[in-house]
């Protein structure tokens, strides 16, 4: 009799142990849920004031939208925070690297005119070529060929921003991005961008002009971006010449990144020419009123759809602009002492003079070479070249 009381009682106790461990487990899960959630949201509403809060609807935002989150919300952005070859950067033109073996770029169209669809995404405007129409182009750092898939354009919401890549750290009013794959190595875009050597994005910077540039009025005149003012609305366009796009081929600066968008892969060679393309204000003020939501949600422009500056690691800028061209108009030439870190030229700042012959170590890497001689030329100076160079001779840039 005794025994059975203490079994029934040492099973009470036990039952009320287990269900009082199970509550705290199940309150315990919960508060960290909810402190995961508070955190999310008090992070995305602080980062406005609670005026535009309220009247932009937009505290409720995923930190999906929000860049510096990219990398926490998916296990597979996870490049997005921890990557070390990021984009976009800051291109500080006293830290270039003149490679003299940079060819001009080679755009292969096949003398056709092509035809693609015009996407508004949410996040940019896009223009994703038809199967059918090839354009393909070589040359410059590239060892392969690349097939165009996708344009893309960034904007700000004033003149003057807009730009994911900065100049001496000023932007531009936008970026048009050319995105291209590598069809000799990979089948498609999907596999080349996650891949080695996948990718090559030729960008060029936007500027506010009286007249635009011809490929772009079809792009953005009225009857055409009218069609894609929500998300997820497109477009069909025909007859565009892809040529039209590129300002000029022979100069330009290159270094090795990444997507600015997620994954954030990096197998990207990015190619940022040395003249911008021209927009009016009017097609400007066009594409600020493209809308990042759908028609039944609250309107919230798509400017300003850019990734903010990565760090730029020790990576190497290179152009194939030859500052010794320069003439008297930029007395303040200077060289800057070179160091050999892992595979690649590495500018540190020191005087010297404006010209000299570098021997090269061997590369580590078997699979590309290094040559063992460079003439290479450097300028502390900020200048551009003549009218719409980006940057180049005679002109400081703004």
């Amino acid at each position: 009799m005794f025994i059975n009381k203490i079994n029934r009682k040492h099973t009470f106790y036990t039952k009320l142990y287990c269900s009082s461990f199970t509550f705290q487990k199940k309150k315990k899960l919960q508060f960290k849920r909810f402190w995961k959630y508070l955190n999310i949201n008090f992070i995305i509403i602080t980062s406005t004031t609670f005026d535009e809060c309220i009247a932009n609807h937009h505290c409720v935002l995923s930190p999906v939208a929000v860049p510096s989150f990219w990398g926490l919300v998916n296990s597979a952005w996870n490049l997005c925070s921890v990557g070390k070859r990021q984009s976009p950067v800051i291109i500080e033109t006293s830290h270039m690297i003149f490679d003299p073996f940079l060819t001009p770029l080679r755009l292969n169209t096949g003398g056709r005119k092509v035809g693609g669809t015009m996407y508004n995404t949410g996040r940019h405007v896009s223009l994703r070529l038809d199967k059918e129409h090839l354009v393909n182009i070589s040359g410059g750092p590239m060892t392969y060929s690349h097939r165009l898939e996708e344009i893309r354009l960034h904007f700000g919401s004033e003149d003057g921003q807009g730009s994911e890549h900065l100049l001496n750290g000023q932007a531009f009013s936008g970026e048009v991005q050319l995105i291209h794959y590598n069809h000799e190595l990979y089948t498609n875009y999907t596999e080349a961008a996650k891949s080695p050597n996948g990718l090559v994005i030729v960008s060029i910077f936007m500027k506010i002009s009286e007249t635009s540039n011809s490929f772009l009025n079809r792009m953005l005149n009225r009857d055409t971006i009218t069609r894609i003012t929500y998300k997820n609305d497109a477009y069909l366009l025909s007859g565009l010449n892809i040529e039209e796009v590129y300002p000029e081929t022979a100069s330009f600066i290159t270094y090795e990144g990444s997507m600015t968008i997620p994954p954030c892969y990096e197998t990207a060679t990015w190619i940022l020419m040395n003249k911008p393309i021209y927009v009016t204000r009017m097609q400007m003020h066009s594409m600020r009123l493209l809308s990042q939501n759908q028609p039944s949600q609250i309107f919230l422009s798509m400017s300003d759809n850019v990734r903010p500056v990565q760090p730029l690691n020790n990576r190497c800028i290179r152009t194939n602009i030859n500052f010794s061209m320069q003439g008297k108009d930029c007395p303040n030439n200077r060289a800057q002492k070179l160091q050999y870190r892992g595979q690649c030229l590495c500018a540190s700042s020191y005087d010297l003079s404006t010209r000299f012959e570098l021997e090269t170590k061997p590369a580590h890497d078997k699979t590309r070479s290094v040559s063992t001689a460079f003439i290479i030329y450097f300028s502390k100076t900020t200048q551009t070249p003549r009218q719409n160079n980006i940057v180049g001779h005679n002109e400081q840039v703004r």
